[in-house]
């Protein structure tokens, strides 16, 4: 059906400059939309970012109300490193474009020779690695930020206040260490915001490779990266084991 969808395509009489800016446009428009229902709108609250926040306001608290934290920085330290590894990676494949901005002729020549990829121009094809190498920019940024954002939460943690009492009922600086963990919470959750814009870029990335071959390739994949993100958000088995509903 993809195929028939295509070949249909080709043989249409919309020009393929036409059809690549409306590729792009469908492109920008749905990661837009996607993020007003996921990170911005009312319905943010019930996205697994939104039950996860949740479940992090928990942990600190229950951090501040014990002394040993160690098991807490092992946490985020193994948080914080996958960050690291994820921004290491967007570099390599900022590399790695690179290259092929170099020798664009060759590998579009390579590619073209592929059953259903339709020929564009050398301006275009620029265009098309110029995406790419864009999100993974973006990523980069994201993570980078988050992997500081990281260390910033460690030194929240061992500022946190103690409780100076043996037993909560008797504390009398309960609220403080109820105020400072949700503070750290929430320094943690923006860490977290900006890491899942940094893995998103992974997905958005894959439907750009769709470009390569066919605009309609590239709605199409588009249109099936947000149902996944979507899914995984709001509908997904995970979502409804950490919400608990």
């Amino acid at each position: 059906m993809v195929n028939a969808i295509i070949k249909g395509a080709c043989v249409s009489n919309l020009p393929a400059f036409t059809l690549d800016g409306a590729a792009v446009v469908w492109f920008f428009v749905s990661i837009l939309v996607y993020r007003f229902v996921a990170e911005w709108g009312p319905l943010e609250g019930n996205s697994i970012a939104g039950v996860v926040q949740a479940q992090r306001q928990a942990w600190m608290r229950n951090m501040a109300m014990r002394e040993n934290r160690v098991l807490d920085g092992v946490v985020l330290q193994s948080l914080s490193q996958g960050n690291a590894f994820f921004a290491s990676t967007s570099v390599i494949v900022i590399g790695g474009l690179s290259a092929i901005m170099g020798s664009g002729e060759k590998v579009q020549g390579l590619l073209e020779r592929l059953p259903l990829v339709y020929k564009s121009s050398p301006e275009l094809w620029e265009m098309k690695v110029l995406l790419l190498i864009g999100i993974f920019v973006f990523g980069f940024f994201k993570f980078a930020w988050a992997f500081r954002l990281s260390h910033y939460t460690g030194i929240m943690i061992g500022a946190t206040p103690i409780l100076n009492a043996e037993h909560e009922r008797d504390a009398t600086n309960v609220p403080e260490c109820e105020a400072f963990a949700k503070r750290t919470a929430d320094l943690i959750g923006y860490a977290a915001e900006h890491a899942n814009s940094g893995l998103r870029a992974f997905y958005y990335a894959i439907a750009g490779m769709a470009w390569f071959f066919h605009p309609v390739a590239f709605i199409l994949a588009t249109s099936w990266v947000m149902a996944i993100l979507i899914r995984r958000d709001f509908f997904s088995r995970s979502r409804k084991a950490i919400g608990g509903f």
